[in-house]
């Protein structure tokens, strides 16, 4: 079964909209684990714009389901990690300005960077995945790392899908195929929604978990929150299909 992972950092960025603590990215959080959500993702970053690390830490004492925790290893964040010990860090290579996450990892380049945090995380006894493309070359270097997962950069998927979504899922096969082979656990995240999701998992059904955010929550606007964490667990049934 792919597990769905709520990204509830859109929730803090509305909260930080306003001060004070509305809605409640706890709460939130909670909630969506009530409403059927196997794991909550967040992705702090230094200038606190959305995921304060206040919240990692209060989220960590409430959340009963899967807890990921995505970022660049800077040194505060993998103090962080080692501290929490979230179950799952994703390691994403964002520049401390970045908007959103944009690019997977060059695993061939940073191979022993990576290398060297995998072992560190794995003595914290918490699960790695690390960011990627699809290129055959990074994901066989990923998996020297050492890592459990790879997580997917599926956003050239969601923007070539309604142009081609054959073609647009086929490099993704591949990559999971690959991973899959090589023993790698594999997760996708970035710009999935309700119209491709369901189109991605019936062609790699191995896929562990997806991690959503942006689109969920916007969703949510329309759905409401309940509704809209059913129909994204819809989507992760094969004989569930968008056309």
């Amino acid at each position: 079964m792919t597990k769905l992972s709520v990204n509830i950092n859109k929730v803090a960025t509305l909260r930080n909209a306003r001060g004070g603590n509305v809605p409640d990215v706890v709460k939130v959080a909670l909630d969506c684990e009530r409403f059927g959500a196997d794991g909550i993702t967040v992705h702090p970053r230094p200038d606190e714009r959305h995921i304060r690390f206040k919240d990692v830490y209060d989220l960590k004492a409430k959340v009963k389901t899967e807890f990921n925790i995505e970022g660049y290893p800077s040194s505060q964040f993998v103090d962080l990690i080692k501290t929490i010990r979230p179950t799952q860090v994703t390691l994403v290579p964002d520049k401390p300005d970045a908007l959103t996450s944009n690019a997977g990892w060059d695993t061939v380049e940073h191979r022993q960077f990576l290398s060297d945090l995998i072992d560190e995380f794995h003595e914290a006894g918490v699960r790695t995945s690390i960011f990627t493309g699809t290129d055959p070359k990074i994901i066989e270097s990923a998996a020297k790392t050492g890592t459990d997962r790879i997580e997917l950069y599926t956003e050239p998927y969601a923007v070539n899908y309604s142009k081609n979504r054959e073609m647009a899922v086929a490099p993704f096969v591949e990559a999971a195929r690959l991973a899959k082979k090589i023993g790698l656990g594999i997760n996708a995240g970035h710009d999935l929604s309700l119209e491709n999701l369901n189109y991605l998992y019936v062609n790699i059904p191995w896929l562990d978990e997806v991690s959503i955010g942006h689109a969920l929550i916007s969703d949510a606007l329309y759905l409401g929150l309940e509704n809209t964490i059913a129909s994204y667990k819809n989507c992760l049934k094969e004989t569930f299909e968008i056309e």
